[in-house]
């Protein structure tokens, strides 16, 4: 096998250099259980970023591999040119999830290939190329989800084929609206959407796109019911309402099974991805019939909801559902935040601690101060990994540590990897 130090050399190699790696000393993980991996040195991490969100029941899954090999004995691809039964089964069962009236479902293999899906539903339907999205927001890496993605390190190009206003998000700390109690802040954050909507449109809006709870953004959590309010506005003027939820669905916030469920209504269409597949490339669209159907010309997907992946995610969703992942996400979730919080007590330097269930970002400052320390994140992120534990990093600095395990993360493993963060933070100068 080859070592950390060959492989970096190839990548460095072959790669793009615009191609992010964590560590000063990047690691290739080779192995895993549960929620443990095991990197090609043979150490072993507790891993709590899960690829970023995307094992979301954890590593070798004896239920997941088992219906990825019977698939892969029998027929890997024929692509949407013909009947796949387990796409189809797995499409029943998200349109059912997800509460949409006559829903339909269309699959993909990427987040950014769903928002990008997502995007041009909203905008053939109501035939307007104009689209809100939220400052901090963060929605893939393809053209167009770039031009709706409001955080500059993560969109590399300032054209696009959108027009795109962008509104105040739920992130409060550093916000114009910080030290707002929630009904101020919600109320504050509605008016400067209706202003938006008044002074930067033509008010020929196609929809609004939203994370419920930004990801790359830093684990930014709104006000319960602040989308709802939101929503009331939008549907004055008949602007659709897309739900972001790449990160915070299948149960991850513990509340909900969706995180726009916080909010009190159900969106026009939901994009997904991420922890359905467990690893397994899938991601798609649910939208009502009318809205789906509003594109005016052929289509099919090659790869998106092949027999392997929906396979796979089928296997995952029954995890996930036999096991009620959501409430173990709600529980060990609020366990996990609590150690956090007690850890980020004995340090100045933690300006703030957001939780929903098994999404934890913690956002690190200059003591004494509101601004960004991104070299503080980047040594926590560091001596994380030297405690043997996996964590991410977010926000619009790069100064939030983001912290989400697999949704069938113990207490035991909670409490463990506390105690790893704490050594981690302990190592700060």
């Amino acid at each position: 096998m080859s070592t950390h130090e060959d492989l970096l050399a190839r990548h460095r190699a072959v790669m793009p250099s615009w191609l992010a790696l964590y560590y000063e000393h990047p690691i290739a993980l080779v192995g895993g259980q549960g929620c443990w991996v095991e990197d090609a040195g043979g150490r072993r991490y507790l891993d709590f970023f899960g690829g970023i969100l995307t094992t979301m029941i954890g590593h070798n899954v004896p239920e997941v591999v088992a219906a990825i090999r019977d698939q892969a004995g029998r027929i890997l691809h024929s692509s949407t040119l013909y009947l796949i039964e387990a796409q189809i089964e797995l499409a029943e069962r998200i349109a059912a999830l997800s509460g949409i009236g006559d829903a339909r479902v269309f699959f993909t293999t990427s987040g950014s290939e769903a928002n990008e899906t997502a995007l041009l539903l909203a905008t053939s339907k109501r035939r307007s190329n104009q689209v809100i999205a939220l400052k901090g927001s963060y929605h893939g890496r393809s053209y167009a989800t770039m031009g709706v993605t409001g955080n500059r390190s993560w969109s590399a190009s300032g054209f696009s084929p959108l027009t795109v206003s962008y509104v105040q998000s739920g992130y409060r700390y550093r916000s114009p609206f910080a030290g707002l109690d929630d009904d101020a802040f919600v109320d504050a954050c509605v008016a400067d959407l209706r202003m938006v909507i008044d002074t930067t449109t033509s008010g020929d809006v196609a929809c609004m796109i939203a994370e419920p709870i930004q990801g790359v953004g830093g684990f930014t959590i709104p006000p319960d019911g602040m989308f709802g309010r939101f929503r009331e506005v939008l549907a004055e003027r008949g602007i659709l309402f897309v739900s972001d939820e790449v990160q915070s669905g299948w149960g991850r916030t513990g509340e909900h099974f969706w995180g726009i469920g916080a909010h009190g209504f159900v969106p026009d269409a939901m994009s997904f991805a991420k922890g359905l597949g467990n690893g397994v490339g899938i991601a798609g669209v649910v939208a009502g019939a009318e809205l789906m159907d509003a594109v005016g010309a052929n289509s099919i997907s090659t790869f998106g909801g092949n027999p392997l992946a929906a396979r796979a995610a089928l296997a995952t969703l029954d995890y996930v559902e036999r096991h009620d992942l959501q409430t173990n996400a709600k529980v060990v979730g609020a366990r996990l935040r609590d150690g956090i919080e007690r850890v980020a007590g004995g340090h100045e330097c933690v300006g703030e601690v957001r939780a929903r269930g098994l999404m934890v970002g913690v956002e690190l400052v200059r003591p004494g101060t509101t601004e960004p320390d991104p070299g503080a994140a980047t040594a926590v992120l560091e001596g994380a990994r030297r405690a043997g534990l996996l964590i991410g990093k977010g926000g619009l600095y790069g100064n939030v540590l983001r912290i989400a395990p697999p949704l069938t993360l113990t207490g035991a493993e909670a409490d463990d990897g506390v105690g790893r963060i704490e050594e981690a933070f302990a190592g700060l100068p």
